[in-house]
């Protein structure tokens, strides 16, 4: 064989063991979680998460607390509809149902939610986050202030209730008084920011890193320049979280907020940041435990439908196709342990539909391997010798499994984007876990499988030409 063919062969087999030792999840091995590369290391475990009617999961219903006499805008609902399903799909739920129920309800389905109370808190927190100039004199963590935005709402905590923690950021500003009452004047909000994230400092802190907007930024360093020495306290929804001082000039419009956080609460404070305020304020109506809407019979009679059917699938190949049917089943394995494997990393959350896109996709990569095969039995029956007619049996089958997958994608797109639009969110879980098979399968189906045709071809040949009932012409 080849070099080129023991080194594909080598990769091949990597990522097999890899996919399976993720598929296992052994303890959790910090270096599968540190593949996760968009969250900090460590922070959440290599597990299938399953959908609301898999595993079940929290009910919660939100209401519009609109202040006695205003109307509410239908508009301002969709758009508090729209916050709650970036912070919710930010939370690492791909699979949660979130939908207005009349003009002033809004109905979120988290599966598998483990920390109900920091959910809700994310959910419906304002976060209405301002700079504040406290002038020459710092205010302490936890000081509820008014400000030139307004008074504090005392019927609602900050931040939904889940970040108290002192925070420090290398900044600061200064303070103005009306009425008797010390009202401080705001000078930036969370509107004005361009982005928000999450990391950690040299000390293994949480942070989070800032970035204002042009228009901001440039006001930042104006006041930055003419405050130096002076207090520039954050505060939360009216409670002071940060109170630093103005060392030196800040031109570039980046900060962060650090401090005691917990991981949590401090990726709470930045999906809230990052997606905005909610325009219309929320209370809770409604909260509610529900248990897997399918039935713990009907999942494992559909699980039990799907292991039988793969199974068919494996036995066909083998009995029709022989050897290199045997050859296409350990093909098949893979792609089940690869996709099993991405579908934790990514995560993906497992719903029914998605289980039948996942089945699909592998009915599909059978269909590739069929049209090789054919294709193989063709160029034998006319006389070509073994290795000539492996080579044209792939290469003939190309365009048509190329253009078959392409197809699919196309469809998989379509669905996602129409599932977005209307907020099927069951939908869209098909048309990811199909997608993934899809692009699984050019890999599994083509490459993987051609390369064991070839190393089977390359060893023995000639006993194979002498059998040729064992290629399934």
């Amino acid at each position: 064989m080849a070099k080129s063919e023991h080194w594909r062969l080598i990769f091949i087999i990597l990522i097999s063991l890899v996919a399976l030792l993720v598929d296992l999840n052994i303890e959790h091995p910090d270096w599968a979680k540190n593949l996760v590369f968009w969250q900090p290391a460590g922070q959440r475990d290599i597990a299938l998460r399953l959908g609301l009617d898999l595993q079940g999961g929290l009910q919660v219903l939100l209401a519009a607390d609109m202040p006695e006499g205003e109307e509410l805008d239908p508009t301002s609902m969709e758009a508090a509809r729209r916050i709650v399903e970036n912070r919710v799909n930010a939370l690492g739920l791909t699979e949660p149902v979130v939908q207005a129920q009349g003009e002033r309800r809004i109905i979120v389905e988290l599966p598998g939610i483990e920390n109900p109370e920091q959910a809700v808190g994310t959910i419906k927190g304002t976060a209405l986050l301002e700079f504040v100039d406290a002038g020459k004199v710092p205010l302490s963590p936890g000081d509820v202030i008014t400000t030139t935005m307004g008074a504090p709402n005392f019927g609602e905590t900050g931040a939904g209730g889940a970040v108290t923690e002192t925070a420090t950021l290398p900044v600061t500003p200064t303070t103005t008084t009306g009425g008797g009452q010390r009202v401080y004047e705001t000078i930036l909000t969370g509107a004005d920011l361009k982005a928000a994230g999450l990391d950690t400092n040299q000390q293994g802190e949480y942070i989070i890193p800032i970035e204002f907007n042009e228009d901001a930024a440039q006001k930042f360093a104006e006041y930055t320049a003419s405050h130096v020495g002076q207090y520039l306290c954050i505060a939360l929804d009216k409670v002071i979280i940060s109170c630093p001082v103005i060392r030196d000039v800040i031109p570039s419009g980046h900060a962060s907020i650090s401090g005691s956080f917990t991981f949590e609460s401090a990726r709470q404070l930045a999906l809230q940041l990052r997606y905005g305020a909610l325009p219309v304020p929320l209370k809770v109506e409604s909260f509610n435990r529900i248990g897997a809407t399918l039935g713990a019979e009907s999942v494992e009679k559909s699980v039990r439908a799907g292991a039988i059917g793969l199974f068919t699938v494996l036995l066909f190949m083998l009995i029709y196709y022989r050897l290199p049917g045997a050859l296409a089943d350990i093909a098949l394995i893979i792609y089940v342990l690869i996709n099993f494997a991405l579908y934790k990393l990514v995560p993906i959350t497992l719903t029914l539909p998605g289980i039948a896109g996942f089945i699909l996709s592998a009915g599909m990569a059978v269909d590739a391997n069929i049209l090789i095969f054919e294709r193989m039995k063709e160029e034998l029956r006319r006389g070509r010798r073994l290795r000539m007619a492996i080579e044209i049996g792939f290469d003939r089958a190309w365009p048509s499994i190329r253009d078959g997958q392409m197809a699919t994608l196309i469809i998989c797109a379509i669905l996602f984007l129409f599932g977005r639009s209307f907020g099927a969110s069951i939908v869209q879980g098909f048309a990811i876990t199909l997608a993934i098979g899809t692009i699984t399968n050019i890999f599994t189906a083509v490459f993987a499988t051609r390369t064991f045709v070839r190393q089977v071809a390359t060893s023995a040949g000639d006993r194979l030409a002498e059998r040729q009932w064992l290629l399934g012409v």
